[in-house]
């Protein structure tokens, strides 16, 4: 198999009838944030199973699709590396965790952020140093921004919360609503495993914490709690 049978099978599924709807969803007209991006109009569980198909291609390979100007071929060829991942082995594992952010200029979009960053990059370095989450919240590009904030899931889900609390902070201040959301996503993450720790959280920033956020962080608190800290 080759990328360029990957990409025949998905020109394969194409939906000219989607397009449209995807373009406005996915903010692709002049000034927004993926202006000029372009659809073929398959839908998630098509591309999960291309990318199941396909699973076994060599890394050179998915970074063909990685590149590609087409926004389903850069998802699928990004399920593929979450797909190989857990199978690769330390070095395998180091190898996609690389590539990935070398191509991360391709992981442009919030969809293509969220279904791939915490397996790849959030479970390279559940592990190891988390210096490339900061390195990457640091930068002035949005899609490594949210890539840093919501790799943190992985920790997130084995416990660890400092991270998310530290990166949170970095980005309390950011301009954007993407941004606010990841945040408040994450926090009600934590929420769900820690309530304690995630109120702590809100009472040292209140007055921080952009609206967005503050709704995404409380959204399972009851409705008196929510009240309480939405009137602060």
């Amino acid at each position: 198999m080759t990328a360029a049978d990957a990409q025949a099978a998905i020109h394969a599924l194409a939906n000219p009838d989607r397009v449209p709807l995807l373009a406005r969803f996915f903010k692709t007209g002049p000034g927004e944030y993926a202006a000029g991006d372009q659809f073929l109009g398959l839908t998630m569980p098509q591309q999960r199973v291309v990318a199941k198909e396909f699973r076994n291609l060599p890394m050179a390979e998915v970074e063909q699709l990685v590149q590609s100007p087409w926004h389903d071929c850069r998802s699928i060829g990004l399920i593929i590396w979450t797909l190989q991942f857990p199978k690769a082995g330390p070095a395998g594992q180091q190898a996609i965790y690389e590539r990935y952010l070398q191509n991360r200029r391709f992981v442009n979009n919030w969809d293509l952020v969220d279904i791939t960053c915490t397996h790849i990059v959030g479970g390279y370095l559940l592990k190891k140093d988390r210096t490339p989450l900061y390195e990457l919240v640091a930068e002035d590009n949005l899609w490594s921004q949210r890539m840093a904030m919501v790799s943190t899931l992985a920790f997130i889900r084995k416990g660890q919360f400092a991270d998310t609390f530290a990166l949170a902070e970095q980005l309390l201040s950011h301009r954007h609503d993407l941004i606010h959301k990841a945040v408040g996503w994450m926090l009600r993450e934590v929420g769900k495993r820690n309530e304690e720790a995630l109120e702590e959280f809100l009472a040292d920033h209140r007055g921080q914490l952009p609206r967005t956020t503050l709704r995404y962080a409380i959204e399972r608190f009851d409705a008196a709690r929510r009240q309480f800290h939405l009137q602060k």
